[in-house]
């Protein structure tokens, strides 16, 4: 792993400096080096981490992925049984290496595989993909140029580790010699009394996260001056998010990102304090340093500036590709270049994002990509968050419905109609509005669109049908 022999360093160079700090228990570098190489495994069969947020799971993951051993990080909140699903898929898929005196806490070989990342899923056996040592230290390098990592940073990222942006997270910290802090499980108070008492100065977290606790800091006059980068991905940000946050954090960078576990980074852009976002485009920024991006159709041929179609990616960064579940579209590639079935175009540089594939709804002949209609809700007044999805229908084939959040008080479908009017075209309009009591999101807090269907398909309380 590529963060391994630099552990090493910082434990010579910095023994007494903090490395880790989970929900208060804290490990130096020197700590932290003795307690990996003490958890070195055995044999080099596939270690399965599976357990929420705590000082030992940092140090076991390092020690997992010691020399050409291999690791697998598992959801602690999956079922048991498909937990012992996805077990036994390793048994059968992967074959055992050797372990040898030199395999001790030490990087292995650039381009063996040391990660084997797992789809989110709850019921079906998610698909596995695996990864290169080297895949992992050119991601490193980029991402700490681009975020500007510095030693003297404290990093938080509140969310479980079993999720790849946290995973990531804590190892880029180890690999720039710079502080990681996690919590064991996310909850706004404690985030903001780490932030109060111990000298963040960068958050990696989701959206919704941020806007939770931008607002309730606000509200709670939570200082959050010393903070110089927040790291947002997994979705764009919308208006609402980003006018707290700007309020809350005022010398902050903030950064969006597009990426994905099978790719790593992909585009972003940074927006210093006080630069305006504009949250209702599509935009993401340009290419990340080190990935070239090209647009192309299903054939393989390449798009002009502006025509849409699949995002295609050309990267040391990229994963090998599946162990297992490969169907063929979740990861293609024409002639090297790669694309996990995210749309989008490309315009003066800049790469413009529609959304998945399979999340397209098409509506009476048309497509509508739910992230547009999304983002154009956002931008209506008295809107602080909105949902968008497809449902069957034996006339149009699919219509578009929306959950939406509103900022204060309540909202009318009336007053959703007219503020899409000049904002989207008629044909990718919602059919349906419901007003929603919370964001329809998963465990790791993304916000889902099956859950908004699931929510509507049983008259769940939580989404409300708006009649007019």
């Amino acid at each position: 792993m590529p963060f391994l022999d630099n552990i090493q360093r910082w434990a010579e160079e910095r023994p007494h400096d903090t490395a880790v700090v989970v929900a208060g228990r804290r490990l130096r570098w020197a700590e932290f080096r003795d307690a990996a190489a003490a958890a070195l495994p055995e044999t080099a069969a596939v270690t399965v981490l599976a357990e929420a947020n705590s000082v030992d799971f940092a140090v076991r993951f390092a020690a997992a992925v010691a020399g050409g051993r291999q690791c697998a990080v598992l959801d602690p909140t999956w079922p048991a049984s498909l937990h012992q699903a996805i077990v036994e898929r390793l048994a059968e898929s992967v074959k055992p290496g050797t372990v040898s005196a030199a395999d001790a806490l030490a990087d292995g070989p650039p381009d063996s595989t040391f990660l084997i990342g797992l789809t989110s899923g709850t019921t079906s056996v998610p698909k596995a993909f695996t990864r290169s040592r080297q895949s992992w230290r050119q991601s490193f390098d980029a991402s700490v140029e681009f975020f500007g990592l510095a030693r003297h940073d404290v990093t938080l990222a509140p969310g479980p580790l079993a999720a790849s942006l946290n995973l990531y997270a804590l190892a880029e910290c180890l690999y720039a010699g710079s502080e990681f802090q996690t919590l064991e499980r996310f909850d706004v108070g404690d985030v903001h009394a780490a932030i109060t008492h111990d000298g963040v100065t960068r958050l990696i977290l989701v959206p919704t996260m941020l806007r939770l606790l931008s607002e309730r800091g606000l509200t709670g006059c939570v200082d959050a001056s010393g903070i110089r980068s927040i790291i947002c991905a997994g979705s764009k940000l919308d208006a609402r998010t980003l006018e707290a946050a700007r309020r809350w954090a005022p010398n902050a960078t903030i950064f969006e990102y597009y990426g994905a576990s099978e790719l790593s980074f992909v585009s972003g852009v940074g927006l210093a304090a006080g630069e305006l976002l504009d949250a209702g485009g599509t935009g993401i920024g340009h290419p990340f340093p080190g990935v070239d991006v090209r647009i192309l159709n299903d054939d393989g041929s390449e798009l002009q500036d502006g025509e849409a179609g699949n995002i295609c990616v050309r990267s040391g960064m990229v994963s090998n590709g599946y162990l297992w579940g490969d169907d063929g579209q979740a990861l293609r590639s024409f002639n090297g270049w790669f694309t996990v079935g995210d749309q989008g175009y490309l315009a003066d540089g800049e790469l413009h994002i529609l959304g998945r594939r399979a999340d397209m709804i098409l509506t009476s002949g048309k497509n509508v990509y739910p992230h547009e209609v999304e983002l154009a809700l956002a931008a209506v007044p008295g809107v602080a968050a909105a949902v968008a999805a497809g449902i069957p229908d034996d006339l149009r084939g699919q219509r578009v419905v929306a959950g939406v959040i509103p900022s204060h008080g309540g909202i009318t479908a009336m007053q959703l109609k007219a503020g899409l009017e000049n904002i989207l075209p008629r044909d990718k309009r919602p059919h349906q509005y419901f007003a929603l009591s919370e964001l329809p999101t998963t465990d790791r807090g993304k916000v889902s669109r099956n859950i908004l269907l699931d929510w509507i398909g049983s008259q769940d309380p939580r989404a409300r049908h708006l009649d007019r």
